[in-house]
């Protein structure tokens, strides 16, 4: 009796420590994952127009940045937004703002990339991507058309 539970609690043993070395490779991975978007800046062109633009720290963010550099026709919706669907679905964690500032760079559903030129009441839900720094000037060189953009890293 006193073998098998020797035994049975050695067999725990081996079992906690090989679970804790695997945490310890997890947090490993998430800390390299983390460190990718140290750099969080992009840089938006419309026309000869740069607009620099910070990506947020999230799931969204990171897969955005993966495609980058990017260039893309984005078009015309509502006066306020130019939208364009990216070719593959992106990670979502979409909710409800409220209220949407110009130069908001969003996702809306899992695919379709959005930016904002105006300032708008919403009852949509977005994943936040990101926001360009300094909007001033963004509406202008959007237009009121299809506009080409390039989204690439700083």
């Amino acid at each position: 009796m006193k073998f098998s539970v020797l035994i049975f609690l050695t067999f725990i043993s081996v079992i906690i420590s090989g679970a804790s070395s695997c945490n310890k490779d997890s947090d490993t991975i998430d800390t390299e994952n983390s460190t990718v978007m140290t750099n969080n800046k992009i840089k938006i062109t419309v026309n000869s127009k740069i607009f620099k633009a910070s990506l947020l720290e999230n799931n969204s963010a990171r897969a955005f940045k993966e495609m980058l550099p990017l260039t893309i026709n984005m078009i015309e919706l509502n006066g306020n937004e130019k939208y364009y669907d990216l070719p593959n679905s992106i990670p979502t964690n979409a909710s409800n703002p409220g209220t949407i500032n110009n130069g908001d760079l969003m996702l809306y559903g899992s695919k379709t990339l959005v930016l904002f030129y105006k300032s708008i009441s919403t009852s949509y839900s977005y994943t936040k991507l990101g926001k360009v720094d300094d909007a001033a000037g963004l509406t202008s060189a959007l237009g009121s058309g299809n506009a080409t953009v390039t989204f690439e890293l700083e």
